[in-house]
């Protein structure tokens, strides 16, 4: 359903008036394995890197991760909760070579 209201995020400085960011997603899960922990590991601090250079100074990302092992490595999973739905899509874009 199209609300006549648009939606703005003052955190990240947008205004949705009509696109498919209707702010109603606004978190984003990271899950996979690697083969040692050290790659796991150095993978998280570059997603909890982007999640910080993507983030709003008034409402930082919240970040719950995780590194276990698994069959075949160390599975990594994360989740980063953003203060709006564009800084989950810059997110996502960052961090698919990752």
């Amino acid at each position: 359903m199209k609300s006549d209201k648009p939606i703005e995020c003052v955190g990240c400085n947008t205004f949705d008036v009509g696109s498919i960011i209707d702010n109603s997603e606004r978190s984003t899960a990271f899950d996979k394995i690697y083969p040692t922990q050290l790659e796991a590991e150095k993978a998280l601090e570059k997603l909890v890197q982007k999640a910080r250079d993507t983030e709003s100074e008034d409402e930082p990302c919240q970040i719950e991760s995780n590194i276990s092992p698994v069959d075949g490595g160390f599975q990594l999973t994360a989740n980063f909760a953003f203060s709006c739905q564009a800084e989950v899509v810059i997110f996502q874009l960052g961090t698919r070579a990752i």
